[in-house]
């Protein structure tokens, strides 16, 4: 089962002395030729898990870099048909779980049901879909279920006891945990309260969990795992090297600096 192997990507790492290192890259950027190239770059780079999203016109989760490069990949034709295309090429050559990760309004047109069946035969392990909350959620979750796909799901620094029980319940894989309010990008410094967010969300549930929003440095990595996370999420950092024209080798450069960082 798809979702399976992402649980299992968080415990071979834990068992290796490390942090799980999750990495976004948007499908079809810079375009959808040379979009599978870098985001194998991170599986090369040491990626234990990488998302893969799909451009949408209207993102209200993502901030200006993950923006532009869904404007980057829409310009040039991607679709979801043409994301499903790349993550199964990504897929061949690279054996880590992949996620991918979009708004619910795409999924619907698609179908959900023809959405998961298409996204487990290209390999794809789980879904993320930031606008839909789990009690919307239950036809998305049951084709999942039927394709073997896990739906995460987000907890915020507002999600509380009994919330954080139920979206836990509905999720499969890991549970994302937003490390603050807003939108997605790179910041210098993590909330003052994470080690209390984490400890919090921690106490709700046994699934791994993994920290993004704002998660762009080494240092970053580091402190998000001290502070008890079992994985960590970087997407605008990486996506902005695409968006500058760096070439995959950069990307498997920071990712490998990265990764180094999970090393506990």
């Amino acid at each position: 089962m798809g979702w399976i192997r992402i649980t299992e990507a968080f415990s071979a790492a834990r068992s290796r002395g490390e942090g799980a290192l999750v990495a976004y890259l948007m499908g079809g950027d810079p375009d959808p030729g040379a979009s599978p190239t870098y985001i194998a770059a991170l599986a090369e780079g040491g990626a234990d898990v990488i998302e893969i999203g799909i451009p949408f016109s209207d993102p209200v989760a993502d901030g200006p870099t993950i923006q532009a490069a869904g404007v980057r990949a829409l310009r040039a034709g991607t679709t979801p048909e043409t994301v499903l295309r790349i993550a199964a090429a990504v897929k061949r050559d690279a054996g880590v779980p992949l996620v991918l990760m979009g708004y619910y309004n795409p999924i619907i047109r698609f179908g959900e049901e023809a959405f998961c069946a298409a996204a487990a035969e290209c390999g794809v392990d789980g879904l993320i879909v930031p606008d839909l909350p789990p009690e919307e959620a239950a036809p998305l979750e049951e084709a999942a279920g039927r394709h073997g796909l896990g739906l995460v799901f987000l907890v915020t620094p507002e999600t509380r006891g009994d919330r954080a029980r139920d979206i836990a319940a509905h999720t499969r894989g890991f549970l994302y945990l937003v490390s603050r309010y807003g939108t997605t990008g790179e910041r210098r410094g993590l909330p003052p309260d994470i080690m209390g967010l984490i400890g919090r969300i921690r106490g709700a549930t046994d699934l791994p969990l993994a920290v993004g929003f704002g998660i762009s440095r080494p240092e970053h990595v580091r402190a998000v795992l001290a502070c008890g996370a079992d994985g960590a999420v970087v997407g605008s950092r990486l996506v902005r090297e695409v968006g500058v024209g760096s070439p995959p080798e950069a990307l498997r450069r920071l990712m490998r600096e990265l990764k180094a960082a999970t090393r506990r």
